[in-house]
Formats: C-alpha cells, sequence, structure tokens
C-alpha cells in the first residue's frame, strides 16, 4: 500500500511518499480503508521527535512506527478477533495508528460512526482537535453565562473550542492574528482581539475562563486577565525546552494554582470513543462544524507538514486518500 513513512527524526524533508506493509488488525482492532486523515501539531512532534521526553513513547532513537498519522476517517474492511461493535462496510472516524496511508489499523474502542451530514475530508479534521477542545470545557468546567477567552482561537484545537464554548451558552472572546479575523468571527466569536494590535491582558477586560491554546503568554499575564475565582485551562503550546516542551510551564501553573484563589490546571488529551460520541451529535445538531484550513493529496503530505509549521493554517489541514 501507500504511505507517508519516515526512518528518522526531523523536518518535513525527512518524511516520504512510498510503498509500506499492510497492516493486520489484531485482538480489538479493525482494519480502515483509509479515505482522509488529519494533521495537526501532534504529527509534527512525532515527526520531529520533540520534545525529547516524548521519545519515550515514540521511540528513543528512531521512530518506532514508521507510517505518520493519528486521525483516521474511512470504511472498515476487515475485524480482528474481539470486535463487536463494527462490522465490514461501517464508515467511521476517530484515532488510529499510521493512518497516513491508504490501510491503517485502529481500536474499535477508539472509534465512532462518521457524522451523516460531513464528508470524511470533514471528519477527519475533528478526532484529536476537537477532542482536545472538549475536554478542555469539561476541565474549565464552563458554564451559561461565562465570559470564555479562547487563545488561539484559528488553530485547529482553538476553531473548536470557540464552537463548543459557544454551543455550551458561554459569551466567548477570541485571540488571533489579523488575517483570521473573520475566520474565528464566524466560528461565533462575540468578540475578536488581534494580538497584533491589542493585548488581551491590558486590564479592561477579565474572563471566567481563559483556553490557552497558544502557549505563549506568561502565567502573570493570564491572571491578570482572569477574574478573582476564574480558571485557566493550558492546552499545549510550542514554547519551553527541548526536553519537556510546554510542560514546565503546566506544571508551575498547577503548582501556583495550590496557593491562590484563582484556578489553574491543564489538559493532556485523552482518546475516548465517549468524546466522539459527543462530538457527533454535537456535529448532527449543527452546534459545531469542521473547520477545514486545506486538503492536500497523500503524496503531497510533506507540503502539508510544511504549511502546518510555518503556522498559516486557518482550522484544519487534512490528507486525503
Amino acid at each position: 500500500m501507500q504511505a507517508v513513512t519516515y526512518e528518522e527524526y526531523g523536518s518535513a524533508d525527512v518524511v516520504h511518499v512510498g510503498q509500506a506493509v499492510r497492516p493486520v488488525p489484531g485482538t480489538g482492532q479493525v482494519l480502515l480503508r483509509v479515505h482522509a486523515a488529519g494533521l495537526d501539531r501532534g504529527v509534527w512532534h512525532t515527526m520531529t521527535g520533540t520534545p525529547y521526553a516524548g521519545r519515550l513513547a515514540f521511540g528513543l532513537r528512531r521512530p518506532k512506527n514508521p507510517v505518520l498519522g493519528l486521525d483516521v476517517a474511512g470504511t472498515v474492511v476487515a475485524l480482528g478477533p474481539g470486535v463487536t461493535k463494527l462490522a465490514e462496510g461501517d464508515e467511521v472516524y476517530g484515532f488510529g495508528q499510521g493512518t497516513f496511508a491508504e490501510y491503517a489499523l485502529a481500536r474499535e474502542a477508539k472509534l465512532s460512526r462518521k457524522p451523516v451530514n460531513i464528508s470524511f475530508e470533514q471528519a477527519a479534521a475533528v478526532p484529536v482537535s476537537a477532542a482536545t477542545a472538549l475536554q478542555t470545557m469539561d476541565a474549565g468546567r464552563v458554564r451559561p453565562g461565562q465570559t470564555v477567552l479562547v487563545i488561539g482561537a484559528s488553530g485547529g484545537v482553538g476553531t473548536y473550542a470557540v464552537q463548543l464554548a459557544k454551543a455550551f451558552g458561554a459569551h466567548v472572546t477570541g485571540v488571533c492574528s489579523t488575517t483570521k479575523v473573520d475566520l474565528v468571527r464566524s466560528l461565533g466569536a462575540d468578540h475578536l482581539i488581534d494580538y497584533t494590535s491589542e493585548d488581551f491582558a491590558d486590564g479592561t477586560r477579565r474572563y471566567d475562563l481563559i483556553i490557552d491554546i497558544a502557549g505563549n503568554p506568561t502565567i502573570r499575564r493570564l491572571r491578570r486577565a482572569l477574574n478573582p475565582a476564574g480558571t485557566v485551562v493550558i492546552v499545549g503550546g510550542e514554547e519551553g525546552g527541548s526536553w519537556t516542551g510546554s510542560m514546565d510551564r503546566q506544571l508551575r501553573a498547577m503548582t501556583l494554582s495550590l496557593f491562590i484563589r484563582q484556578r489553574l490546571t491543564m489538559v493532556i488529551a485523552n482518546q475516548r470513543c465517549s468524546d466522539l460520541e459527543r462530538l457527533t451529535a454535537l456535529i448532527e445538531s449543527g452546534a459545531v462544524t469542521a473547520s477545514l484550513d486545506r486538503t492536500y493529496p497523500l503524496e503531497q503530505a510533506p507540503d502539508a507538514i510544511r504549511h502546518l509549521a510555518a503556522g498559516r493554517a486557518r482550522g484544519k489541514v487534512v490528507i486525503t486518500v
């Protein structure tokens, strides 16, 4: 089968499109004919092997799994032993393994029925980013009427965070660059802050809940924009050292939270079928839409990764197969 592979850590230059062995489903797994696969920062971290602590899972010296990709939308073509809820021909989406390929494996417990009102390309843009955003809402205990600030509102996770906060009845302000203001407004944000000309922490507004996806603001600035009893949820970010990345900042925030009234917490996303089922209901009701930046064919996967790494994406980038 055709697949996007890499044999060493590095930039998109180490990624190649070639032939790989078609996998065979094991216990609890299904084989999918991949129609589309989502691309996010997690793929970039897997490809580069950074932060270095991640190599404990990815492989210390070289990648354990030579095929990239996690988000997937496709059709079930074979069942492994113990699979009881899915059948051949089912259209599903969720979390797979090596999904930048014509065929990929996924655990039955990490897949859900594809929403009937969206395409495979749109469905592939949902799992990792939307599930992360949903878990962020849960961690922040979002409630109707709250004021919510989403920092990094135009990215993969941010576009879903804006929509979910609105769906749960919050009043949402999105932080993004000038070129992405229209996108964030179209997702339902009540207010926009263009970080190139405005400072969300200038003291003029305070928020009940701050979702920090960008990872750039200092903890001091986040607290300055937060109500006295408000909550900050740190999702990720690209700041930090080579070894632990943004984890240092997240741990500092949680430690500080023990001694102050404000609540500072973090989210490390989990892959749960229950989240996919909640998202399916929200998508089919029209409360959430798949925010798709652009699609690339499988053979152009290195270019798709470069586009994401350059920070030009407005929403989710998807690989079509």
